[in-house]
């Protein structure tokens, strides 16, 4: 069984010894492209043809990576892929500076094992922005200005409400983060309350009197207030994960720090400007009708292509690559979207997505789709004045009550895909960077020097100290300790652990930690053979009654290390790898060093010395 488990974590270290290979990535830069293999079968293709050797190419999760032998082929390679997916774009063009670009093309570094270690998922452990260098930005969402854009659409709503059961009043309004709604007589009031209560369960309700008007204040429920402000807070770190692919960064770490501030951390990036650029971009969702009209006109929609758009229309190019024209007006935008999930149709069971508007957008969408049953619709994802066509389908009746299901030739891929845009279009809340900071690749570089040079020394400091105190079971320790390092880094690797400078400090100082049972151990060997036990029974009884101190030492710092994983940042590192380090030295500690000595010891029937050093009473 040891052996099998040491091979085991040999295999799954392996992975860390080959380092890195330059490579390319290719993802999707728009929401109607996509990086299937049609697009990875483009690239091998054209990189044949030029004559331009890789090492290996893969396609997860809609990104291609392509490795290669060294940098100035991945150089070639990437200007060649760039003009091959985007044509008539400039060679350093970006997707947020030319609508010519539909593939982000960028450099990027992937691990060098071989095939078949992948295959058995054999992976090498990520490294952090401290030791592969990169961009730290700590950004704060302002939940003012959520508050706000929530209270002005249930304002709207207010409004809208009134008018369509015909109560007059004298103006609703937003005034900081209230809506006032003003009215001549109680009794309108009353009613308009009753009306209110009843379609805006999210506000709290307020009479009072000005000197002027009679007024009814709304504010948020603070259970309201907590949904919004969680919902911002999430619906921003799905956009930033969104926009980052962009990037082509391999791990980024986007994570919740408080109530209202994320952590991003691009390991790898030094592009400092182009990050910040990415991260405060903005994107609108739009729901336009398609012209029916000129779609059934082919010369009309031909002559658009090249550029003659009839009036009042925009053209668009769908997923599957057909032309469609699209009518200027706007029906509904995604301030009125509140959520998008995907799932399947629950007649034909296909891929769809479901979507969810507020009160008012519930409302308009029921009189558009009630005026336009079969037509189509298009949504749309604009951003910085260009759009796409996420999907545009058909619709088949009336829809009421605000829920809305998109579904027709979907993949299940491709619902997740639609609702992560349209739930990640835009920033929920406007964010703003309060910490920037960029560690270069040489100080990361310098740090794994560092960290590895600190527990390479600590391992051999203590094999030396082992080994001449005491002699051939202080040799057997050191052997076991050299096992639960390799079983620490095979855990880290299986787990795909992000491993950051705090995390090599855990490791140097769970080597300290494991070695400390094994002295519990050779002591209790020792007493036993002063107290004039037998080598074979001295050697029974220290393994037997030094494990429930060895047990209980090791459950009180686990208590420690569990409660240190609460603390996000470097400090949660840390713990991760302390915690794996706790079980597995108990393993190699207690399990390998008494394998170790029955294979030394337990075949001879008669010993007549243990080689433990000295076991003279002092």
């Amino acid at each position: 069984m040891i052996a099998l488990a040491i091979l085991a974590a040999a295999l799954y270290t392996l992975p860390n010894f080959f380092g890195e290979s330059p490579a390319v990535q290719v993802s999707s830069a728009r929401a109607a492209t996509k990086v299937d293999p049609a697009v990875l079968a483009r690239v091998e293709e054209t990189l044949k043809k030029a004559s331009i050797p890789y090492v290996g190419a893969t396609l997860e999760q809609g990104t291609i990576r392509l490795r290669f032998a060294d940098t100035d082929v991945q150089l070639k390679a990437k200007d060649l892929i760039h003009n091959t997916l985007n044509p008539g774009a400039a060679p350093q063009a970006t997707p947020e500076d030319d609508p010519n670009v539909g593939f982000v093309v960028a450099l990027n570094l992937v691990p060098a094992s071989p095939h078949w270690l992948a295959a058995i998922h054999a992976l090498p452990m990520y490294l952090g922005l401290d030791l592969r260098g990169g961009v730290h930005f700590l950004l704060q969402v302002d939940m003012q200005a959520a508050s706000a854009k929530r209270i002005e659409t249930l304002a709207a709503d207010a409004r809208t409400t009134l008018r369509e059961k015909g109560i007059r009043h004298g103006g609703v309004t937003r005034e900081r983060e209230q809506i006032r709604v003003r009215f001549r007589d109680a009794a309108t009031r009353e009613q308009a309350r009753a009306l209110l209560l009843s379609s805006i369960g999210e506000v709290t309700l307020t009479e009072r009197d000005d000197g002027q008007d009679l007024l009814l204040v709304g504010t948020l429920r603070p259970e309201a207030l907590k949904k919004n402000q969680e919902f911002a807070l999430k619906q921003n770190i799905t956009t930033l994960h969104n926009r980052i692919n962009e990037l082509g960064v391999a791990e980024p770490i986007i994570q919740q720090q408080g109530e209202n501030r994320i952590v991003v951390q691009l390991p790898g990036v030094q592009d400092v400007t182009r990050a910040k650029r990415l991260i405060g971009r903005t994107a609108t969702l739009e729901l336009r009708m398609v012209d029916e009209e000129k779609m059934a006109q082919p010369e009309v929609v031909a002559q658009a292509m090249r550029g003659q758009v009839p009036f009042g229309d925009e053209v668009y190019v769908e997923r599957n690559g057909a032309p469609v024209l699209v009518k200027k007006q706007v029906e509904l935008t995604g301030d009125r979207l509140t959520d998008a999930q995907p799932g399947f149709d629950n007649q034909t069971n296909e891929a769809a997505v479901h979507l969810r508007l507020d009160g008012q957008g519930a409302r308009t969408f029921q009189e558009l789709t009630r005026a336009n049953v079969g037509k189509r619709m298009a949504i749309l994802l604009i951003e910085k004045g260009k759009g796409e066509v996420v999907t545009a389908p058909v619709i088949r009746s009336e829809i009421p009550g605000g829920r809305v299901q998109i579904s027709g030739r979907m993949s299940t891929t491709e619902a997740n895909d639609v609702a992560l845009l349209l739930r990640a279009g835009s920033l929920a809340a406007p964010m703003e960077i309060i910490e920037e900071r960029t560690v270069g690749p040489s100080l990361g570089k310098d740090n794994i020097e560092k960290g590895f040079n600190a527990t390479r020394w600590g391992f051999v400091a203590i094999v030396v100290f082992m080994s001449f105190y005491y002699v051939l079971f202080g040799i057997i320790s050191s052997v076991a300790l050299g096992v639960n390092l390799l079983f620490l880094v095979a855990l880290l690797s299986l787990l795909q652990a992000t491993l950051t400078l705090p995390g090599i400090a855990a490791i140097a100082l769970t080597l300290g930690m494991a070695i400390d049972a094994n002295v519990l151990i050779n002591e209790r060997i020792r007493e036993e053979l002063r107290g004039g036990a037998t080598p074979q029974a001295a050697i029974a009884a220290g393994y037997e009654r030094a494990w429930a101190t060895i047990l209980d030492s090791n459950v009180t710092t686990l208590v420690v290390g569990l409660s240190l994983l609460m603390v996000p940042g470097a400090v949660r590192g840390f713990a991760v790898v302390h915690c794996l380090g706790i079980g597995t030295s108990m393993f190699s500690a207690v399990v390998v060093s008494r394998g170790l000595v029955n294979l030394m010891y337990g075949h001879r029937r008669k010993v007549a010395h243990l080689s433990i050093g000295d076991t003279a009473w002092k």
